[in-house]
């Protein structure tokens, strides 16, 4: 496959960016490809993550954070896990979403970002994620109201689905996070 890259004059500076916001250093991947193998999106994605950071390398300019892995990506940490040399893929991948959103890059085809942001805003206000209202508030954002309404008896009937948010999570730490989050976002600026 052919990587086509636009060299810019802030090229190195998305990679100096991500580095530092990751708190990685890029410099170690040797390109062995075993984060591809293990990640359950990569065939979904037009880039795996490898890709990825061979594009960081390669001085990839702002076209990269267009790039649907970085939307598409749940990091469950399978690639840090398999990989030898120890990089935080996934941390690599919330720096370059955390830019893309912050630059008002142009989201991929599809409604991940909307997706992202619905799932968070859950967590948020729950401790933890609460299905039956990310998939409400998923279908207001995309107007998309009566699609696969006809699955939701049968998720129900098999408890797969709760209509009650969850119990027992510490919603006041969750809070304290995203609250300190929001605090060094702050700072940055």
């Amino acid at each position: 496959m052919t990587i086509r890259i636009k060299k810019d004059k802030t090229s190195p500076g998305l990679l100096r960016t991500v580095e530092k916001l990751a708190d990685v250093d890029l410099s170690v991947c040797f390109q062995c490809k075993k984060c591809d193998s293990g990640c359950p999106v990569s065939n979904l994605t037009g880039a795996p993550p490898s890709e990825i950071l061979r594009r960081l390398h390669l001085c990839a300019g702002n076209e990269l954070l267009a790039s649907d892995l970085v939307w598409m990506c749940v990091s469950c940490e399978t690639c840090f896990v398999r990989c030898p040399m120890g990089i935080d893929i996934p941390s690599v991948i919330d720096a370059l979403r955390g830019l893309a959103v912050e630059q008002k890059t142009p989201a991929p085809e599809g409604n991940m970002p909307l997706f992202n942001r619905v799932f968070l805003k859950t967590v948020e206000m729950f401790g933890r994620t609460y299905d039956l209202g990310m998939i409400v508030a998923h279908k207001i954002g995309t107007k998309t109201y009566m699609k696969d309404a006809e699955k939701f008896p049968g998720m129900l009937r098999k408890r797969k689905i709760a209509l009650l948010p969850p119990r027992g999570a510490d919603r006041k730490m969750v809070k304290r996070i995203f609250d300190s989050v929001r605090r060094a976002k702050e700072k940055q600026k």
